[in-house]
């Protein structure tokens, strides 16, 4: 087998535990498609095209790179992938597929003609192979940390191959993946390659059964801000005159003790030129959500979607003296960086593993990171070492000491500028993964 060593045949009690997994996904497709349904009710993509999920779907021409992503975070590191690939194969056909809505929102802007947008397959044999006949790929590029039984299985029968890019196995999800070794690792084995965001990470995924890891970075550091879009954001921060701090990507139990701490911090100011706080949430489904959590604190808010488009000059009037402006939009977190003098990472308060903090430094923003950034372990620790980020305990000691910088305006551009040389110093894995995977193409 090009690309790593033939993987071994699945032992008895492997096969037994892939088909306990597809019964119990065979009588929970009743409950999953219900469940679409009712997401549906909110984020109206997530009940589109729903016979893609069991498989269905119309034929395609063979031979397109086929490259999941299941979310947005996923979705945007592809994009500097996808871009590289169309770079060093011109013509390039795309099958780009996702789990989330978020993902395939975020996932049109990556198509060009002859191209296709799916679903990913539940994760039972027959969709997986209904899937597979319909598509026949020359390639599967799993992004990041996906594994699924069934579908490597089925498309290692098909001839397939399958491997994981910008890949990450956390020392977490090792141990947790050892419970469910017989059904994990020959998914694991059956992958012909697995590029690797680090070391750590590399060494992990050949203790979970990969027979060939490279470490080529993370794609992350190769995605550029939207140059207009962060230009309008600083635009709208020239105009505010007052401060900006941001709770960048923010997740569940965050919001509510950041609305608590600028309460309690921000009380003794006046109100002409105090800070404003900028949160943008991580979910569009809570944006509702937290502006009932702003409103029901007593303070004022501002909604970005109240806006207008993105190009207006100067947000409203009204918009320039809330107490808070809540980022709920798509597409638009240069804007928000752009406006932002401090950010707060998302994710890094509560035991979530963290957001992206590769943005922020790329968009030029100091940032202060909590101690839960496992999912980009790596990249937070070499921002800490350039200069560009500090971690602290607790969201109320991040904010203190966000506030405490916005009075030291060298201090914050030296870390501006540390955080922008940092982004640019780890460039360049998009251009080590594209070879190997249309090797692999090729193949």
């Amino acid at each position: 087998m090009p690309g790593g060593a033939p993987a071994m045949p699945d032992s008895f009690k492997e096969r037994l535990a892939r088909g306990v997994f597809s019964t119990v996904l065979r009588l929970a497709a009743p409950a999953y498609f219900l469940r679409l349904f009712l997401r549906g009710r909110q984020e109206p993509l997530y009940a589109a095209h729903p016979a893609e999920r069991f498989g269905f779907g119309a034929a395609i021409e063979p031979g397109s790179v086929w490259v999941h992503a299941v979310s947005l975070g996923e979705t945007r590191a592809a994009a500097a992938l996808v871009e590289r690939l169309r770079q060093e194969r011109p013509g390039l056909r795309l099958l780009l597929t996702h789990t989330t809505a978020t993902g395939r929102e975020a996932g049109r802007a990556l198509l060009r003609d002859g191209d296709t947008q799916r679903w990913l397959p539940f994760d039972t044999p027959g969709a997986v192979r209904r899937f597979l006949r319909r598509t026949r790929p020359s390639v599967g590029v799993l992004m990041e940390t996906e594994i699924w039984p069934n579908l490597q299985h089925e498309a290692l029968k098909a001839g397939v191959p399958m491997m994981l890019a910008n890949a990450r196995l956390s020392a977490r999800s090792l141990r947790r993946g050892e419970k469910f070794k017989a059904l994990l690792a020959p998914a694991a084995r059956s992958l012909r390659l697995a590029l690797a965001q680090t070391a750590e990470d590399a060494d992990r995924l050949r203790q979970a059964g990969v027979a060939d890891v490279r470490v080529s970075g993370n794609l992350k550091f190769d995605l550029q801000p939207d140059e207009a879009l962060l230009a309008r954001g600083r635009d709208w921060r020239a105009g505010l005159n007052r401060p900006v701090v941001m709770l960048a990507v923010s997740r569940e139990g965050e919001e509510a003790a950041m609305l608590s701490a600028w309460q309690a911090a921000t009380r003794a100011r006046a109100q002409a030129g105090s800070p404003l706080l900028l949160i943008v949430p991580r979910h569009p489904q809570r944006f509702d959500e937290i502006a009932a959590m702003v409103t029901e604190a007593g303070l004022t808010l501002a909604r970005r979607s109240a806006f207008g488009s993105s190009d207006i000059a100067t947000p409203p009037l009204s918009a320039g003296v809330a107490d808070v402006w809540l980022g709920d939009s798509m597409r638009e977190m240069a804007l928000y960086y752009g406006l932002a003098d401090v950010a707060l990472l998302g994710g890094s308060f509560e035991p979530l593993g963290g957001q992206n903090l590769i943005e922020t430094a790329a968009c030029g923003v100091p940032l202060f990171m909590g101690p839960h950034t496992f999912n980009f372990a790596e990249a937070a620790e070499l921002s800490l070492q350039a200069g560009a980020a500090r971690r602290v305990q607790t969201l109320p000691q991040a904010l203190d000491d966000a506030l405490a910088l916005l009075t030291k305006p060298e201090e914050r551009e030296a870390m501006a500028a540390a955080a922008t040389a940092f982004a640019a110093a780890h460039r360049g894995a998009a251009a080590r993964m594209a070879a190997p995977i249309l090797e692999l193409a090729a193949a």
